[in-house]
């Protein structure tokens, strides 16, 4: 095994647990029962796959020279209407700012992120369809 964490329960339906040296408390809305001192677990699985990917372009773009002057991702899941719910469907958006970027570039880095290099990606896509894109602002 190469990673191990631990989640602690606080009270009600909040959940402690340390990453990496940080604390991260998990919890549910009031309307399920929780006190909403934390993000819910599968909103941050939808954070795992934007930190994992963005990482990987960002990474990929610098060895290529390319740098945009401002890059962020959005992704949206949709969850299956029966239980257990899960992200059926996940859509990742990948927005960059600047000049002269090469889209070529921007696409070839992208695509090495979701098809070779983002660990979350490829474990999301055995059970769930994850489809990107690439938006250009100048």
């Amino acid at each position: 095994m190469g990673a191990k964490i631990e989640c602690r329960w606080l009270e009600n339906m909040a959940f402690e647990t340390e990453v990496d040296g940080h604390t991260l408390i998990m919890d549910a809305g009031e309307s399920s029962g929780g006190d909403d001192l934390g993000p819910r677990p599968k909103a941050l699985t939808l954070v795992s796959l934007a930190g994992c990917t963005g990482m990987d372009v960002i990474s990929i773009l610098k060895k290529m020279n390319v740098n945009p002057d401002e890059f962020h991702i959005s992704v949206e899941g949709e969850l299956t209407k029966e239980h257990p719910r899960y992200y059926e469907k996940i859509m990742v958006s990948y927005h960059f700012k600047g000049k002269n970027l090469p889209e070529d570039k921007l696409a070839r880095a992208v695509e090495l992120s979701q098809e070779k290099y983002c660990g979350v990606s490829a474990l999301l896509r055995k059970g769930t369809e994850v489809d990107y894109e690439i938006k250009i602002e100048k």
